[in-house]
């Protein structure tokens, strides 16, 4: 598939924190007219002590929760770890892994923040605009404040930073914690947690994130073996 990527990323935490408030007007909390979601892909990554990151990405359809399609991408992860800035670890790995990819796959759901990010500019809004797809989403730790979702699967609470709403804590599984979901680029919040919940069947964790976790790991222990 096709992803606009950029010649070179941010070197330092000035140029990446100046890159992100450039793009964050460009995100767009709208849905595709229709918003018609035949295949999702997950993306994850995993890390070694040495700077290794594997990142898969599993196209999977929804409907069957067959897997489609799937690729692995491996590399040295030279951006250093900080708050807010993850996108700009992953990004050089993940953009190859997607690139890979034959199919174009109808949403992205990403193992990180949308909107619910100290910039409204996590890297599933990246991703989005990078690939032109609608993008979610889907955190297992949140940025902001919340009020704990009633405990039955389909629960859910908004997510504010600053009094503004920019996610939504959900519960997936009747019980466990939430997940926290928020926009990636168009789609809107109504229909991200809609696709998130469909994706999840039995487990906390979107079945697109589950397997794309259980690729890059496996890829990465056997890069590091």
């Amino acid at each position: 598939m096709r992803v606009d990527a950029p010649a070179e990323w941010p070197r330092t935490e000035a140029e990446a924190i100046a890159l992100q408030q450039a793009l964050r007007p460009l995100v767009r909390a709208e849905n595709p007219a229709p918003p018609r979601f035949r295949t999702a892909a997950g993306i994850d990554s995993a890390y070694a002590e040495d700077g290794t990151v594997a990142t898969a990405a599993v196209i999977l359809d929804m409907v069957s929760m067959e897997t489609v399609e799937s690729a692995v991408a491996q590399g040295i992860s030279t951006f250093p770890y900080m708050p807010g800035l993850l996108a700009f670890r992953e990004l050089p790995a993940t953009v190859a892994a997607l690139e890979m990819l034959t199919a174009t796959p109808d949403l992205l759901v990403c193992d990180a923040q949308g909107t619910a990010h100290p910039r409204r500019f996590g890297l599933a809004c990246h991703i989005g605009l990078l690939t032109g797809i609608p993008t979610v989403g889907v955190a297992k730790s949140v940025w902001g404040e919340y009020t704990e979702p009633g405990p039955r699967r389909g629960d859910a609470t908004d997510v504010t930073i600053d009094g503004e709403v920019v996610g939504r804590a959900l519960r997936t599984r009747d019980a466990l914690k939430p997940l926290f979901v928020s926009v990636g680029h168009l789609i809107d919040l109504d229909t991200a947690c809609a696709q998130v919940l469909a994706l999840t069947r039995g487990f906390r964790q979107p079945e697109t994130t589950r397997r794309a976790d259980h690729l890059c790991r496996e890829a990465l222990r056997a890069a590091t073996a």
